[in-house]
């Protein structure tokens, strides 16, 4: 008696095995051939790209070609219909197949397996740790409601700001009486997200000598973190710019929400006041800086220098914004450098001093800011 076992690699081996009436069984184990690929139906082929996680390229993933990064899809638009992707934000499942199709227009992006659409427009959606400019809407029993732009409106709770005088104790009473003299409907302030609710609404402190009320300057609003032109999280959202035709230093908050603060730099009571402390090392001094006039409603006396630059720096966001570029502290500086070196025309004839950015002439102040960022 004979068995044939197959295996992966070639070995040949005989085993007798004798019993009382003297016959034999031989043992064979001959090398098995490869199982045959049966490639399935919408599956990539061996001659897919992959990429060095292994993963399938996804420019095969729509029917029409995806090899530009910035293609839009369109909502109904059907991504793919390989089943072995994970649709995320901005997909849904269609049904009776494995189609997934887009539901928001915007870019498709990739992690892993899951493919989610990021919209050209939205919402800001909060995240611990963001930098964010707001708006006071109401003021309520010991907080304030706060407008991020985002779906829901920020909590900013009594306790979770700066007393004056950094006195650092227990809201009683008599704070409550008196919320309105820290925060009122309309006033504009700068904070940070400390939480985020289950609902989606953020938590909102100004627990810093960075946060607060804010004075002395424009407000202006661009698209967030939801695609296409518009601030987007970087190093710093808060920097000085040394201005130059005599503006002094000018301060630009970039709030992560899409709100945008450009305003002359007052901080040089703060400093002068805490000088002393620094000499002393005394941290606690410095919190003992802060005194009333962080909340005060009226502003400061602007030169028209100052104001000039104010508005500059303003152009060159908009410009930014208008001609679809991220809007961080790299882009604004590179914009507000090429609008110094000189206003001139195509034909090369030098234009009057105007600070309008907007139009042709933003455009290329914006063209020759992302060509020396490169």
């Amino acid at each position: 008696m004979e068995f044939n076992i197959g295996i992966s690699k070639p070995l040949e081996l005989q085993y007798r095995y004798f019993e009382s009436h003297d016959s034999a069984m031989t043992f064979t184990i001959l090398p098995s051939a490869a199982p045959p690929r049966v490639a399935r139906e919408g599956s990539p082929s061996s001659e897919t790209p992959f990429d060095s996680d292994g993963d399938i390229d996804t420019t095969q993933l729509p029917k029409r070609s995806k090899t530009d990064r910035k293609a839009i899809t369109t909502p109904g638009e059907v991504v793919t219909e390989d089943p072995q992707w994970m649709r995320g934000h901005g997909t849904t499942a269609s049904p009776g197949s494995t189609a997934i199709l887009a539901t928001v227009a915007g870019t498709l992006l990739r992690t892993n397996k899951l493919l989610s659409i990021q919209p050209l427009r939205a919402r800001y959606t909060p995240e611990i740790g963001d930098l964010v400019v707001g708006r006071i809407v109401s003021v309520e029993t010991k907080r304030w409601k706060v407008d991020l732009s985002a779906p829901l409106l920020a909590h900013l709770p009594l306790s979770a700001i700066n007393l004056p005088g950094g006195i650092l104790r227990k809201r009683t009473a008599t704070d409550e009486l008196a919320i309105r003299t820290f925060f009122s409907e309309g006033d504009l302030l700068v904070a940070e997200v400390q939480s985020v609710y289950q609902d989606g609404a953020a938590s909102l402190h100004t627990r810093s000598l960075r946060y607060g009320k804010l004075r002395n300057g424009v407000f202006m609003r661009v698209s967030g973190t939801g695609g296409g032109g518009g601030v987007v999280r970087s190093r710093r959202q808060v920097w000085t710019v040394n201005t130059a035709n005599g503006g002094g230093e000018v301060d630009v908050v970039l709030g992560v929400n899409g709100y945008i603060w450009i305003c002359k730099h007052s901080r040089g009571e703060l400093v002068a006041s805490t000088e002393e402390a620094k000499k002393m090392n005394e941290i606690t001094k410095m919190e003992e800086a802060v005194n009333e006039s962080m909340y005060s409603n009226r502003n400061d006396e602007i030169g028209p220098q100052t104001r000039r630059e104010i508005a500059r720096l303003g152009g060159c966001v908009r410009a930014l914004v208008e001609n679809g570029v991220r809007v961080d502290e790299e882009m604004v500086m590179a914009a507000y450098g090429m609008s110094l070196e000189g206003d001139v025309t195509m034909e090369g004839v030098q234009e009057e001093e105007d600070e309008y950015m907007g139009g042709e002439k933003g455009t290329r102040v914006v063209a020759a800011a992302l060509e020396s960022v490169r």
